[in-house]
């Protein structure tokens, strides 16, 4: 996603979720009473916590669509991968940062869409359509157990994750210095193919957030970690929602 200068979540590999499990137990050792079915997150909760975040997301988006200015662009993007890293390594800050990065990301949401309707003719819909269709679709493959989210998967994905975003985070400050990265902003034959790749990936990050939400059910981890695994499907779902269409552009352009 070329606006969303954000690496892969890294408080959600195997260490660091363990790391999170001898936390949360030291908590119950040294706080006193400690109620697990209020404590401990679920994947319920987690789920709940997502779509109370896609809410947020959305007000915010209609705003900026209805009103589009300039200044939500930067704001979005900057300041919802400051909330997103901070939380990342302050996952305690989750319940109170969540809603306000749901806020941002939803401002940044609204102006790409309004963007993008101006030009293009019904790609708004087809977007979210395809979006929706990616994640049913994933949610399908994991419970299936079509793929399984080993180790060397999550480590593969994370890294290619992590050097999309390089890659755009690069090419987004060569837009300023006055250079460009070939083909990845072009509706050419390799352009396309680079933004179905890039897709590709996107879908198999979502992978990684369904495991997160049953590796923390299944570790006991505090209930605050419901917010921090939300922020990231909802991160994830608006990677997908900007490449699809970053993708339909392309295709109506060539």
């Amino acid at each position: 996603m070329s606006r969303i200068f954000k690496s892969n979540n890294p408080m959600l590999n195997d260490k660091a979720i363990a790391k999170a499990k001898v936390e949360t137990l030291e908590k119950a050792r040294t706080g006193g009473s400690f109620d697990e079915a209020t404590e401990y997150m679920t994947v319920s909760g987690a789920v709940n916590k997502t779509i109370l975040l896609v809410g947020i997301m959305l007000v915010a988006a209609v705003f900026s669509f209805m009103s589009p200015a300039s200044i939500y662009m930067p704001v979005g993007v900057l300041g919802g991968a400051a909330v997103y890293m901070f939380t990342s390594f302050k996952p305690h800050f989750a319940p109170t940062l969540a809603p306000l990065y749901a806020i941002l990301e939803g401002l940044f949401v609204g102006t790409v869409s309004a963007i993008y309707a101006a030009q293009f003719e019904g790609i708004l819909f087809q977007a979210v359509s395809l979006t929706i269709c990616t994640l049913l679709t994933m949610l399908l493959v994991y419970k299936s157990g079509l793929i399984q989210v080993t180790d060397k998967f999550r480590m593969g994905v994370s890294m290619a994750v992590g050097a999309i975003m390089l890659v755009y985070l690069i090419s987004w400050v060569g837009h300023f210095v006055g250079f460009e990265i070939p083909f990845i902003h072009e509706s050419g034959t390799i352009g396309i193919g680079i933004t179905v790749v890039v897709i590709g990936v996107a879908a198999l990050n979502l992978l990684l957030d369904f495991d997160n939400f049953e590796k923390g059910e299944r570790n006991q981890l505090a209930k605050h970690y419901e917010w921090l695994f939300g922020m990231g499907l909802l991160f994830t779902l608006i990677w997908l929602y900007v490449e699809f269409l970053r993708l339909l552009s392309k295709l109506q352009s060539d």
